[in-house]
C-alpha cells in the first residue's frame, strides 16, 4: 500500500491537466488529513441563525424570517464549508421535509452540508475562449432541515479512514448550525440546543499545547469580556498559575494563585476534602437513638470510601430524677457504625419502698472528630 503521492517536474515536461490536477489534491489531501486528525469537526467560525421579524401581509400574522449568518464549518472529512454573507433559509423547503407534521413547539433541527457546483462565471480552456471545458469548481454548501430527533444522528457519524481522499461530489456529513420552531406556516423562532444536543463547535486534539510568550491563557470567550473567567499560566521568572475575572482593563484579577512553591492563596472560601493533618469537630448533646452529625464540610461518601476517619467521644448525662435520693448508673453509652448514639440509664431509689429499679433512655455530650486517612508518601 502506498502513501500519498506528491508531483514533481523536470524541465523541458510538458504539463498535462493531470499534472496541475495532481498538484491541487495533494495539496487538498494533506488540508484533509490535517483538519481530520488534529481538530474535532462542528462550527469554527460564526454560523449562527438569526430571527428578524416579519408580517405576513395576507393574514397579518407575525412570524420571524430566519438566516445564517456568514462563517465557516468542518465537517468530519475534513473539508471547509464556507459562508460568505448571509443566507436566509427558505420556508418552502423546510415544508417539504416537515409540513405534514402535527404542531408542536419543539424545534427542529438545520444542517449545513459540503456542496461542490458549477460556478455562475468561471475563465474557459483557453483565453480565446474556444475551448469548452469548466476550469474552476465551486466549493459551495447545501443546508438541509432535520426531522425532530435527527439531530442525534450527527453525533454517531464516523470519520473516513486515515488514506481516505476526499471525494467529489462531498460525502454527506450534516453539521448542526441551529434549531427553528414552525408555527401556522412560518418560521417562528430559532434555538441552539435541543433534547440535549445542542450547537458542536470544532475544537483541537493536543497532548501539548505550548506558549511561545511563556504565558498561556485559557478563556470561555474569544474577547476578554469583563467578569468573565479565565486560566493564566505563567513561566519565565514568576511561574505560577492563575485563576480570576478579567477586570475592564483586560488583565486577570486573581481568584486563586498557585505558586511555584506550591503555596495556594484563594480571595474566597474554600470547602470539600480536609487537607492531610487537618481536623474538623462536631459537638453536642444526643440522646438514644439519635444520629450523631458529621463535622461541618465533610460528607458521608468521604467517610465510606474511607477519606476521612471519625473519632466519636460519648460522656453520658445525670439525668433529671423526681428526688433527691435517687440513684442512676449508665447501661450502656456507645455509637454503632452508623452514628447512631445508644444510651440506657438505669435508676434505683433505695428510700422508697417497694424497691423498684427503672431502666429509660439517657442522654450524652459527643465530640466527634473528623481526620484524613494518613497516606503512603503523602499523595
Amino acid at each position: 500500500m502506498t502513501g500519498p503521492l506528491r508531483p514533481v517536474f523536470h524541465e523541458g515536461q510538458v504539463l498535462a491537466a493531470g499534472d496541475l490536477t495532481a498538484v491541487v489534491e495533494h495539496a487538498r489531501g494533506a488540508h484533509a488529513r490535517h483538519t481530520r486528525h488534529l481538530h474535532d469537526w462542528g462550527v469554527a467560525e460564526g454560523l449562527g441563525l438569526l430571527a428578524e421579524p416579519r408580517t405576513d401581509p395576507l393574514t397579518g400574522a407575525r412570524y420571524v424570517e430566519v438566516s445564517a449568518a456568514p462563517g465557516i464549518a468542518v465537517d468530519g472529512t475534513g473539508r471547509e464549508i464556507v459562508l460568505a454573507e448571509p443566507v436566509v433559509l427558505r420556508e418552502s423547503d423546510f415544508e417539504e421535509v416537515n409540513g405534514a407534521d402535527q404542531p408542536t413547539d419543539e424545534p427542529y433541527p438545520v444542517f449545513l452540508l459540503a456542496a461542490d457546483r458549477e460556478p455562475a462565471r468561471t475563465p474557459r480552456a483557453d483565453s480565446c475562449g474556444a475551448g469548452t471545458a469548466k476550469t474552476r469548481v465551486e466549493e459551495a454548501y447545501r443546508i438541509r432541515y432535520g426531522r425532530l430527533g435527527d439531530e442525534r444522528l450527527v453525533a454517531e457519524q464516523r470519520p473516513p479512514a486515515i488514506g481516505t481522499p476526499l471525494t467529489d461530489p462531498p460525502a454527506d456529513w450534516p453539521v448542526l448550525i441551529g434549531y427553528v420552531r414552525w408555527t401556522d406556516g412560518h418560521f417562528s423562532g430559532v434555538a441552539t440546543g435541543a433534547r440535549g444536543v445542542a450547537v458542536r463547535f470544532a475544537g483541537v486534539r493536543a497532548d501539548t499545547v505550548s506558549a511561545r510568550s511563556g504565558t498561556l491563557t485559557l478563556r470561555t470567550g474569544s474577547a476578554a469580556d469583563e467578569g468573565q473567567p479565565a486560566l493564566v499560566l505563567s513561566g519565565g521568572d514568576t511561574p505560577g498559575l492563575v485563576f480570576g475575572l478579567y477586570r475592564g482593563s483586560g488583565t486577570v484579577a486573581p481568584l486563586m494563585t498557585l505558586a511555584a512553591n506550591g503555596n495556594l492563596s484563594i480571595e474566597g472560601s474554600f470547602s470539600g476534602l480536609m487537607a492531610q493533618g487537618s481536623t474538623l469537630v462536631a459537638s453536642g448533646t444526643a440522646t438514644d437513638g439519635m444520629l450523631l452529625p458529621l463535622p461541618k464540610g465533610v460528607t458521608p461518601e468521604q467517610v465510606a470510601d474511607g477519606r476521612v476517619v471519625l473519632h466519636a467521644q460519648l460522656t453520658p448525662r445525670a439525668p433529671a430524677t423526681a428526688t433527691d435520693s435517687m440513684l442512676h448508673s449508665v447501661v450502656e453509652a456507645a455509637v454503632d457504625a452508623e452514628r447512631r448514639v445508644r444510651c440506657r440509664v438505669r435508676l434505683y431509689d433505695p428510700l422508697k419502698a417497694p424497691e423498684v429499679v427503672v431502666e429509660q433512655p439517657g442522654a450524652v455530650d459527643f465530640l466527634v472528630l473528623a481526620t484524613v486517612a494518613a497516606t503512603n508518601g503523602g499523595g
